[in-house]
C-alpha cells in the first residue's frame, strides 16, 4: 500500500485537526497515512505561559518523525503553523537537519505537499506554503498543491482558508476558531490527491531513479 507520511508541528491543535483531515483523505485515496510530529523546541514553561499546555500532552502522543520515516514514505505532507509569513521554527529546524538525505537524493521523485494555519485571514498562509515548497524542491520532490478541483477554495460566502498552494485554516487571534467544515474538506481533498499521485508515480519510482543514475 502507498504510504503517505504526514509530518507536522502543532502548538494549539489547529494543524493537528487539519492533519487528521489530511489522513482521512489519504485513506480515501487508497493510501496508508502515517502521522508524525517534529520535536518541540520551546521550554514547557513558555508553552504554559502561551496557554498551550493543555494540548501539549495530546500532541506528545504522536511519535516523533525519524529519518527512516522520511526515507520509507512514498509521499510526505508537511504541516506547519505560520510564523510571520513563514514556517515555524520547529519545522525549520527539523528540515535543516535533513541535509544527509539531500546529499543522497533520498527524497528525489517523492510527492511533497504542505498545509498550514494562521491567526488571521491574511496572516501569511500562502507565503508559508510557497516557502515550504522551496525546501521540498531542493530535495527534488514533486510538488502537489490543492488544485481548483477542490472548488471550496473559491467560495466567498464565509471566512475560509485553503488556496492552490495547499490546505489551510484560520485559527483566530486568540486561537478560538477551529478548522471549518470547508477547510477540513480541503485538507481531505489534498490528502486524497497526494495519495493517488503517489500511488501512480511510485509504480515507476525505482525505474526513474535508475534512469537518472540516482
Amino acid at each position: 500500500m502507498t504510504t503517505v507520511l504526514i509530518v507536522y508541528y502543532s502548538l494549539f491543535g489547529h494543524v493537528h485537526r487539519m492533519a487528521e483531515a489530511i489522513a482521512e483523505g489519504v485513506r480515501l485515496g487508497g493510501g496508508e497515512p502515517i502521522l508524525r510530529r517534529v520535536p518541540e523546541t520551546l521550554p514547557e514553561e513558555v508553552i504554559e505561559k502561551m496557554g498551550a499546555s493543555d494540548f501539549l500532552e495530546e500532541f506528545s502522543k504522536i511519535p516523533l518523525c525519524t529519518r527512516e520515516d522520511l526515507t520509507d514514505a512514498d509521499a510526505i505532507i508537511f504541516g506547519t503553523p505560520t510564523r510571520f509569513g513563514n514556517m515555524c521554527g520547529q519545522m525549520r529546524q527539523f528540515l535543516d537537519a535533513t541535509g544527509g538525505l539531500w546529499q543522497r537524493n533520498v527524497l528525489l521523485g517523492k510527492v511533497g505537499s504542505a498545509f498550514t494555519s494562521s491567526g488571521t485571514q491574511h496572516g501569511g498562509q500562502e507565503s508559508t506554503l510557497l516557502s515550504t515548497h522551496i525546501t521540498l524542491l531542493h530535495h527534488g520532490m514533486v510538488i502537489a498543491g490543492l488544485p481548483y478541483g477542490f472548488s471550496g477554495q473559491t467560495r466567498n460566502d464565509e471566512l475560509t482558508g485553503c488556496s492552490p498552494y495547499g490546505a489551510s485554516t484560520i485559527a483566530g487571534g486568540a486561537n478560538e476558531r477551529w478548522p471549518s467544515e470547508n477547510e477540513r474538506a480541503g485538507a481531505c481533498w489534498q490528502g486524497k490527491y497526494v495519495a493517488i499521485l503517489a500511488r501512480r508515480l511510485s509504480e515507476d519510482y525505482g525505474a526513474m531513479r535508475e534512469e537518472l543514475g540516482v
